[in-house]
């Protein structure tokens, strides 16, 4: 299962993308990325080792930025190398991370090969960035609604545009995706979980829903196309929970946990 973390923020959020995607580890994943937009261009680093080695790679790169997503990938679609890891791009204007299986990326493949994209990874996800560039006109929110129109199958993504600092916009359908609400700042997760530390404040977005954030809050669209309010709620989160502690494995840890996660279900 992929994870997803994005950010705006008037801070540095490179080590809370890092910091969420530690939190998801839990899930498993083959390879691992961070976009972000900083002096005006979208920046990458992207890793087939652990989050740790990403994070080495930021260090030394000195990597900071206001407005950024981040991924961990379990291969579906192209082999888990390095030019296959998300975020991905589109002609460096869109880049996009992406939970789930786009069932009709060979039909929009040939079209958006029709008008000269040009197609550098494997995965069904850089479909969805070259669709939301080719719809682009002004405002990455409405190409994102009018991109999500034409996908056929599962998923939760968060895109960012070097046209528009402070702002990230998700969607999910059959997919999770969370809105976390800050003071001045605003994120997107796979779940609450990732963003233990961060925030509390938690939007849970619905079924076919279409989210944009920035820095004074966030707002949604419905599969009907219609805006949407969705509830913050106070969730409390632990970092512990995502950590392997003394087990082997995560495998492992999730047998011995079964039993308390029934118990804090019924309760």
């Amino acid at each position: 299962m992929c994870g997803i973390v994005g950010a705006a923020a008037t801070r540095d959020i490179v080590p809370v993308l890092i910091e969420g995607l530690k939190r998801l580890e839990y899930r498993g994943y083959d390879s691992c990325g961070v976009a972000v937009l900083a002096k005006e261009r979208l920046q990458r680093l992207r890793s087939v080792a652990r989050v740790a080695d990403l994070a080495s790679q930021i260090a030394k790169k000195r990597l900071a930025a206001q407005t950024g997503i981040a991924h961990t990938r379990w291969a579906t679609h192209g082999a888990p190398v390095t030019h296959n890891a998300h975020p991905i791009f589109s002609r460096g204007e869109i880049a996009v991370v992406h939970n789930g299986i786009i069932e009709n990326h060979e039909e929009l493949r040939g079209e958006l090969k029709a008008k000269a994209y040009v197609f550098e990874t494997q995965p069904d996800t850089e479909v969805i960035a070259h669709l939301v560039h080719s719809l682009y006109a002004g405002s990455l929110f409405d190409a994102v609604r009018r991109a999500v129109r034409r996908l056929s199958g599962a998923y939760a993504i968060a895109v960012i545009s070097k046209r528009e600092p402070h702002r990230v916009v998700g969607a999910r359908a059959g997919n999770p995706l969370v809105v976390g609400r800050g003071t001045g700042e605003n994120f997107l997760a796979s779940d609450a979980l990732a963003l233990a530390g961060t925030t509390d404040r938690i939007a849970y977005l619905e079924e076919g829903d279409v989210a944009q954030i920035d820095l004074d809050g966030f707002k949604v669209f419905d599969a009907r196309g219609r805006e949407a309010k969705r509830p913050v709620k106070t969730v409390r989160t632990s970092g512990v929970a995502a950590e392997l502690g003394p087990y082997r494995h995560f495998m492992q840890k999730e047998i011995h946990e079964q039993p308390r996660a029934l118990i804090d279900t019924l309760e």
